[in-house]
């Protein structure tokens, strides 16, 4: 359960996040979710600002992002995203993936629900499924990178859809009914692993602007 409360010392608005009395036997996974939150400093992260336990529940009080998620902000407010503004987006959002991934913490939510966006700027939120995964063989952080790179992929298909009208009754793949820049098919082939996949957000930043340059104009 999340409710909105008044910090009364900060005279700012938080989010007090606790498990439901009917999920106490998951306390321990989100005392660990706490924990990876400590870690996590960065500007598109809301921030952890206490946690405490109470009846046995863990609480914990962080950042109240007011703003759209980006689910709301196309199927709520009928928002679209021209190919160029969703590789912005995207842009944004892979900030925020390589530091995680720098921290040895991979996402495993990546989803338009998850993606706060708020006067231009983009956040992640709900680390309920992270892992930190720092204690892992880098094969096994190899699969979470990937999964987290494959999301993001996948993220990228829901806003270049937002100005998709379909003319046929039959649905065909996104390669034949998006009209794209061949700088980002390429780019979301590798995403989603239909040829060989990103290594590292070095390769993948590089794609990325090169598919925003090619659709800047």
């Amino acid at each position: 359960m999340a409710y909105l409360c008044r910090d009364l010392n900060a005279s700012e608005y938080r989010v007090v996040k606790q498990l439901r009395p009917s999920k106490l036997k998951e306390n321990e996974m989100f005392i660990r979710e706490i924990d990876l939150l400590k870690k996590l400093d960065h500007p598109g992260i809301p921030k952890l600002h206490d946690h405490f336990l109470h009846e046995q529940a863990a609480i914990y009080v962080m950042d109240y992002i007011e703003g759209e998620n980006a689910e709301e902000k196309i199927f709520v407010s009928d928002s679209t995203f021209t190919e160029n503004e969703a590789l912005l987006l995207l842009s944004s959002l892979v900030d925020i993936i390589e530091f995680l991934h720098e921290q040895h913490v991979y996402h495993l939510d990546l989803r338009i629900p998850n993606i706060m966006l708020k006067n231009g700027n983009t956040y992640l939120i709900d680390f309920g499924l992270a892992v930190d995964a720092a204690s892992e063989p880098e094969t096994v952080q190899k699969e979470m990178r990937k999964q987290d790179y494959y999301d993001m992929g996948d993220v990228l298909l829901y806003l270049l859809y937002t100005t998709f009208n379909s003319k046929q009754k039959k649905a065909l793949p996104w390669t034949e009914e998006l009209s794209l820049s061949g700088e980002t098919v390429h780019m979301l082939k590798k995403l989603l692993g239909l040829i060989q996949p990103y290594e590292n957000a070095d390769e993948l930043r590089k794609d990325l602007l090169a598919a925003i340059k090619a659709t800047s104009n």
